[in-house]
């Protein structure tokens, strides 16, 4: 059974970077632009896990989470703030969050975060916190990468392109694919940013092997897999 995820943002682009990317992690996603509209959907008591912003319009994030909270409704929240400072982090999660995640923040720390409270709340054994192909494992919560059993070390770009890859194992992915996907442009900024990136990620994929896992497609893009 699919998880439902309520993404409550008034941020439209950020709204839209997480349900995409929650999306794509195998989650149905909701959304609201607003406290008010937030707090009517998470009423019925169905998701799995709610991402509230803490500062919105209509009704702010902690007010719809006090009123869940009187309702028994105990939905697992994560407050996603610009608020950073030790008491706004210690003021969000006394009032009854179950996370605190600061803004900027990574995609893929958000989805482990959302993934561990399923787990810790029963509820998660669909969702998938182990990516594999081939001989390539990555852990998702303890963001780590194997391949042969060694350990890859990734940056966090890194780490998001490789997760981006293995969830489309054995595809052919464009550049556009890789651009709205890992870095949220829906533009080409006509740069070789992700040419970089993907000759950094192989390097350090195929060091101690003699299969390299990672292609160039020519004239497509690119495609995790066995050699064709």
């Amino acid at each position: 059974m699919t998880q439902k995820i309520l993404v409550v943002e008034d941020d439209p682009a950020t709204a839209a970077y997480i349900a995409k990317g929650m999306a794509e992690a195998g989650f149905t996603v909701d959304q609201a632009d607003n406290g008010r509209d937030g707090l009517f959907l998470a009423s019925d008591g169905s998701y799995g896990a709610i991402i509230l912003d803490r500062m919105m319009p209509a009704m702010d994030g902690m007010a719809v989470l006090k009123a869940l909270r009187a309702a028994d409704i105990q939905t697992p929240v994560i407050f996603l703030s610009a608020l950073g400072t030790a008491e706004d982090r210690v003021e969000g999660l006394t009032s009854g969050s179950d996370d605190y995640l600061t803004k900027p923040f990574a995609f893929a720390e958000l989805l482990a975060r959302v993934q561990l409270l399923l787990r810790r709340n029963g509820s998660g054994s669909t969702v998938v916190t182990v990516l594999r192909h081939d001989d390539l494992e990555m852990d998702l919560l303890a963001r780590r990468v194997k391949r042969g059993g060694r350990g890859v070390d990734l940056q966090p770009r890194e780490f998001r392109l490789l997760e981006y890859f293995l969830r489309h194992a054995d595809q052919v992915v464009t550049r556009t694919m890789l651009l709205e996907g890992v870095w949220d442009y829906h533009f080409d900024p006509g740069t070789n940013v992700i040419d970089v990136h993907v000759s950094r990620l192989r390097r350090k994929l195929d060091d101690g092997s003699d299969r390299p896992l990672l292609h160039t497609v020519r004239g497509m893009g690119y495609r995790l897999g066995a050699e064709a």
